[in-house]
């Protein structure tokens, strides 16, 4: 597993030369990050996204603000096939407030991705439109430890066609009790 640890963004050691394009997105992702405003990758994103586009397991760190959410959202919207209804990509957030942040950012960044669809599971809620959309073959899932967990003991939730996992926020998770999870 390599490390990506990026500084904190302003830091003068550190320029941005890297383009969108030269971080081997495709161009339908490309447009839409231009469309969104995004004129230059950040250092997170810079190292993070050819290392998840090559299929490698990374471990990144960076300012709060820094673009880490489409660091590795751009990576799984490329990777997965909106083809197949099953789930493809899986992400771990430490709290619903987190988990309803990412699919915001992954709904808005895969919007041209046609027939691309997410799952929120996170507790609080009723589970069963959360498993209803699952079984219906939604490609990516973010949610939280308690209701994976639930889910993956019902048996709802399939890994076999999984291509990526990421813990979002890791060591939040740990702080928070969720080792043993």
């Amino acid at each position: 597993m390599a490390v990506v640890q990026t500084p904190w963004i302003g830091d003068s050691q550190h320029s941005v030369e890297a383009s969108f394009e030269s971080l081997q997105l495709s161009p339908a992702l490309i447009a839409v990050v231009r469309d969104l405003g995004y004129a230059r990758p950040t250092p997170i994103q810079i190292e993070a996204i050819p290392a998840l586009l090559a299929g490698r397991d990374i471990m990144g760190q960076s300012q709060t603000g820094s673009g880490k959410t489409a660091a590795f959202a751009l990576p799984i919207l490329q990777r997965i096939e909106v083809e197949r209804r099953e789930l493809q990509s899986l992400i771990l957030c430490p709290t619903r407030e987190l988990t309803a942040q990412v699919v915001r950012e992954i709904r808005k960044l895969g919007r041209d991705h046609h027939g691309l669809q997410l799952v929120e599971l996170v507790g609080g809620q009723p589970s069963r439109p959360q498993r209803d959309a699952l079984e219906r073959g939604a490609q990516i899932a973010v949610g939280t430890p308690g209701r994976l967990l639930d889910l993956l003991r019902r048996g709802v939730i399939k890994t076999v066609a999984i291509k990526m996992v990421v813990l979002d926020e890791a060591d939040r998770m740990l702080d928070m009790g969720f080792g043993d999870e």
